[in-house]
């Protein structure tokens, strides 16, 4: 946490009046609210099929308010909606940041519920309407009244649970786990007035080209591929010669062009690399982690496709020479080339591996008198 949001939550916390009871605040919202619930369901007389019919279609109405209210009144100034603005983007965003999601204590409820006193004027305009509605059909109007309400307290239940710890056994529920991320996506400072906007299902935001999803690191699905083979040269001349990476393409076939510098990559390297693997072409950028000569070298790379991976270059020495392991670790951020990974993809990719070691080994060999100096780009 930044001490900008340090200090914001510190001046926050101490405006808040004394008096202000977070469960009294919590409490009096989901009571009224049940409340009012109870009475609209005690007056539904034999609904049929088709009048059930109007739920989905409300709870669809109410999915693109929340969207446009959230979007429109809580992330751009307007003066009919100044006050929502400043308490959401103003307050909300500023207490929470990406990395620091999660509610400390009850008060800092404050700065996550809607004022107690908006679901009063939520349902002052509701039973109108309700009311007017019932001339024409009274269960109609009922069920319309009902999905609202009921989505005015799940909107305020989903989002007090998408700012609870992520230890907490709430946050590991998978629907809401799924919908905390895409909140705490929200909350980074270039997506926040563009991207997710939806707290509970996130229609509108489908719909409207506004979902962004990236999965945490440690929960990217993860194909782990480990392969070796025996050369006749020392540990040093073998990773000197592989961990060259302008180099891959003469022994990789998944590699096609390199750009950086020549010899081995040493820890905080950077190089591009252009690729044809499992079938598909594409580019990586990769960063180097460690480089241990003759024994490791590590390097991380994210490219096209949602594609992220950690390479692992090991040597041991042996009787013969060296004994040369190479691990590759990869995953696609995206469901449909994770579909297609398990598909098809890795079972390529494994081959190519395959293949390249055979191709190292014959080109390591093939360069006794090999050093740092004599590495070059491929044309």
């Amino acid at each position: 946490m930044t001490q900008d949001t340090e200090a914001f939550r510190s001046r926050y916390r101490a405006g808040i009046h004394p008096l202000y009871n977070a469960w009294l605040h919590g409490g009096f919202v989901l009571l009224y609210g049940i409340a009012c619930l109870a009475f609209l369901i005690s007056t539904l007389e034999s609904v049929t099929a088709w009048e059930w019919l109007v739920v989905p279609v409300t709870l669809v109405f109410f999915n693109w308010g929340e969207y446009a209210i959230h979007k429109n009144l809580g992330h751009h100034k307007s003066r009919i909606g100044a006050l929502f603005y400043k308490r959401h983007t103003g307050d909300h965003h500023s207490f929470f940041v990406t990395g620091q999601m999660h509610w400390e204590s009850a008060k800092d409820w404050r700065v996550i519920l809607f004022p107690a006193w908006l679901i009063l004027l939520f349902s002052a305009a509701l039973f109108p309407a309700w009311w007017l509605l019932s001339f024409l059909n009274a269960n109609l109007a009922a069920l319309v009244a009902i999905t609202l309400l009921a989505g005015y307290l799940g909107y305020e239940l989903f989002h007090a649970c998408e700012h609870l710890p992520a230890s907490h056994p709430v946050s590991r529920l998978p629907w809401i786990r799924h919908m905390r991320r895409l909140h705490e996506l929200h909350h980074r400072r270039d997506l926040m007035q563009s991207k997710n906007f939806n707290l509970v299902f996130p229609l509108m935001d489908w719909l409207k080209g506004s979902l962004h999803w990236e999965p945490l690191e440690e929960e990217r699905p993860v194909t782990r591929m480990q392969h070796h083979v025996d050369i006749a040269r020392s540990p040093e001349q073998v990773l000197t010669y592989a961990a060259s990476a302008t180099r891959w393409p003469e022994w990789h076939p998944s590699s096609l062009r390199v750009e950086g510098e020549p010899g081995p990559m040493t820890a905080g390297g950077h190089f591009e690399e252009d690729i044809h693997a499992g079938g598909r072409a594409g580019h990586l950028s990769w960063d180097v982690l460690e480089y241990s000569p003759g024994r490791r070298w590590r390097a991380k790379a994210s490219g096209t496709h949602g594609l992220s991976l950690v390479l692992t270059y090991d040597c041991e020495a042996t009787a013969g020479g060296t004994r040369f392991v190479r691990t590759l670790d990869y995953g696609f951020s995206g469901l449909a080339m994770q579909v297609a990974n398990w598909l098809v993809m890795r079972r390529r990719i494994d081959r190519e591996s395959v293949e390249s070691m055979g191709r190292l080994k014959e080109m390591a060999e093939r360069l006794p008198d090999f050093t740092p100096a004599t590495a070059s780009s491929p044309a």
